[in-house]
């Protein structure tokens, strides 16, 4: 008997798997926005410009744009239990050389390393919650996992900008020791080893060019307008890599029998819609954070907590319009939810165009709500009308995809943003100095003579100051229409989507992520 006994399965303690799995993706989560309201303190320890410094953003986001599609092989090949431990000890410790770097290249270096260890947390945490709840069980199981995910995103700006102002910006990496450390002890005691299948085969040489492709691409952006695009030979050579290695992915995926992608998912019109569309979504949304920062600390002089405090309502929209909409699919046609998403975050980008360094801080919080309730009237109603029509023995990959679509989307948008800013700064700069001449004759009023005097070093220095200003405040402006053009132009692919049966209503919690 107690022979028995002693080999008994252990029972599940679902609650305390619960917790663990959904510390785990809080985790990930929090460093997707954590970071943004310290960029300009990172910049400043590590002497890097404003555009060299989003790479600390846009090099997390690749990474785990990458690596999120082998990690189910990589769980049903080695343990769900053996890689998700692995996953939160590698994510603790890329986080802590993050903290401790010195420099640009090893913080961009770490944070990769971040995000290729972060890939795996949310969609293997995932599977875990599907698998130990009950098909009756699994729409609250997937609330609180919706819940968890939307988290990082609200509480992120709040406790970087504490965590920075208290301490310092490498606090922002430091303080996921003590969450990774508990979700690794709570995970290594609670859960159960999965079965591991040695039969299964990966596309090796589909997911590599795929990520080489990736890759280069991102380099090509982030260093591009540093060396003047394609007058430098490096440059030449991170496109030549990108085209010809995505040049390989597709002939690979169109000849191969079991490809990395599967090419008859895009003959679905809503996947193939989709993903466009959530491409789309996420360049206005991450790229508009990776914004606001510089311009409410650089320009508006907010200290870093104030920053991150009217940062915060963006991801509580977010967050609230989340929780409606799922009430509302199945009863409202999922393609006019879309709508009023792109129709919210359209508003809310035409508002900030029309901001100055004088906007108040009610203006900002209230934009940034709505910009945030776009988004969650967009996600939930696109992950269902995207996989709706789709064969249930192809979600797996598609879900794959369409997060990468998503995360590549974010980088990209980071970066071309950035460009942006910077490029239309010394545009910008250079047609208001040629302006300024001798025979101007706003110099006439004594007012402008006293504080802007051409003919003074104190008052030629204070004039170029402000031409400067003024010359990043129509920078930030002509980037906020961009994204407002963007999500402009993604109305008609609305019209292109095909009615989601309300059946398929339950499965968005599937993509949540």
């Amino acid at each position: 008997m107690a022979d028995a006994a002693a080999s008994a399965p252990r029972a599940i303690n679902r609650p305390a798997i619960t917790a663990c799995v959904i510390l785990a993706v809080v985790m990930q989560a929090l460093d997707t926005t954590i970071a943004n309201v310290a960029l300009p303190y990172i910049q400043g320890s590590v002497s890097a410009s404003a555009d060299q410094v989003n790479w600390v953003l846009t090099s997390y986001i690749v990474a785990a744009a990458i690596m999120t599609p082998p990690s189910g092989f990589l769980a049903n090949r080695f343990g769900r239990q053996r890689v998700l431990l692995m996953a939160i000890a590698g994510f603790v410790v890329a986080s802590v050389l993050c903290g401790i770097a010195q420099s640009l290249v090893e913080i961009v270096v770490f944070r990769l390393l971040q995000g290729f260890f972060g890939a795996a947390l949310v969609p293997i945490s995932q599977s875990i919650l599907l698998d130990i709840y009950t098909q009756e069980e699994r729409g609250s199981a997937m609330a609180m996992y919706g819940v968890s995910v939307m988290v990082g995103p609200v509480l992120g700006p709040v406790i970087g900008g504490w965590l920075t102002d208290q301490f310092s910006w490498r606090w922002v990496f430091y303080i996921n020791v003590p969450i990774g450390a508990l979700a690794f002890a709570g995970i290594s005691f609670f859960l159960r080893e999965s079965r591991i299948s040695t039969s299964m085969k990966f596309d090796w040489l589909g997911f590599g060019s795929l990520s080489l492709a990736i890759a280069a691409m991102q380099v090509f952006l982030d260093r591009g307008s540093q060396l003047d695009w394609f007058s430098s030979s490096e440059i030449l050579i991170e496109a030549i890599i990108a085209v010809s290695a995505f040049y390989v992915f597709l002939v690979h995926t169109f000849t191969a029998e079991n490809s990395f992608v599967n090419p008859r998912l895009f003959l679905d019109r809503n996947f193939s819609v989709g993903m466009t569309f959530i491409f789309i979504v996420g360049i206005t949304y991450l790229a508009s954070m990776a914004l606001m920062t510089p311009y409410l600390q650089t320009l508006m002089g907010y200290p870093v907590v104030t920053a991150g405090i009217v940062m915060g309502p963006r991801g509580l929209g977010t967050m609230i319009c989340m929780f409606l909409v799922g009430r509302l699919i199945g009863r409202i046609d999922t393609r006019i939810l879309l709508m009023i998403g792109l129709l919210l975050t359209a508003w809310a980008m035409h508002d900030m165009a029309g901001w100055t360094p004088d906007v108040s801080q009610r203006t900002i919080v209230v934009t940034g709500f709505i910009q945030g309730a776009g988004l969650g009237f967009l996600f939930v109603p696109l992950t269902t009308v995207t996989f709706a029509t789709l064969s249930p023995q192809w979600r797996g990959d598609a879900t794959g995809l369409y997060n990468l679509s998503r995360n590549v989307g974010s980088s990209v948008g980071i970066s071309v943003v950035s460009y942006l800013l910077v490029r239309n700064g010394q545009v910008n700069h250079a047609i208001i100095a040629g302006h300024v001449t001798a025979t101007n004759r706003g110099f006439n009023n004594a007012a402008v003579l006293q504080n802007w005097n051409p003919w003074t070093a104190s008052g030629r220095a204070a004039l170029d100051q402000m031409i400067q200003t003024q010359a990043s405040i129509i920078s930030y402006i002509d980037d906020f229409k961009l994204m407002m053009v963007l999500s402009l132009a993604a109305i008609p692919l609305v019209l292109l989507l095909r009615h989601a049966p309300v059946a398929a209503a339950s499965d968005h919690a599937m993509v949540m992520e």
